[in-house]
């Protein structure tokens, strides 16, 4: 990697395998949602609309349903604090009212050069595209393989979530380059340290 082209610590993650559990990382090591515009980014990282779409409607409560749709994910996904179900019956139940809206729908249009390319029918809306997320949260959790495949990063300090699809389910961090990292170096750091001692 060139020097000076290390991604920002804020940088929008796409590395969790679906949709929702990305959403769930936007909240890691910070708030990275902290605007309108980061929300528009992450929404064009996540796949949710096609390349070049224009958001500039989105506003302020566009932030206010992605964090609270965020906040249900992660209850639904971790599961209920103890002695709180009334919550995770919040979560699921908000979940589901925003998976009923209809989603965006796409069309194919001719591209320079032949060929079609994928675009919206129209602007689309925050309630159409909380409704995608919520509806990827939906499938993740009412499907039991996928649901076994969640785990949580073994990081220190790191709550991220990511789906395992590695061979022999394996995989032990939300990213090998973030968190793996840092457990290689740590590692070293202390045989290093035993050494000397």
């Amino acid at each position: 990697m060139a020097l000076g082209s290390a991604p920002s610590a804020y940088a929008p993650r796409f590395d969790a395998g679906r949709v929702c559990l990305d959403l769930l990382a936007t909240a890691h090591p910070g708030e990275r949602l902290d605007g309108v515009g980061a929300l528009c980014a992450w929404i064009g990282g996540a796949g949710l609309v096609p390349d070049g779409t224009a958001l500039g409607h989105a506003d302020a409560s566009w932030l206010a349903g992605f964090r609270e749709l965020r906040c249900c994910v992660g209850v639904l996904v971790r599961g209920p604090c103890p002695g709180d179900a009334s919550s995770y019956g919040r979560a699921l139940g908000r979940v589901n009212a925003l998976a009923l809206a209809a989603t965006p729908a796409p069309v194919a249009v001719p591209a320079e050069g032949g060929g079609l390319v994928r675009e919206l029918a129209g602007p689309p809306g925050a309630a159409a595209l909380l409704a995608l997320v919520a509806r990827d949260a939906v499938e993740l959790l009412t499907d039991p393989v996928a649901r076994a495949a969640v785990r949580e990063c073994e990081g220190d300090d790191c709550p991220l979530v990511y789906l395992d699809t590695s061979r022999g389910r394996r995989r032990r961090w939300c990213s090998s380059e973030v968190c793996g990292n840092r457990e290689r170096v740590a590692r070293h750091r202390r045989r290093a340290a035993l050494a000397r001692a």
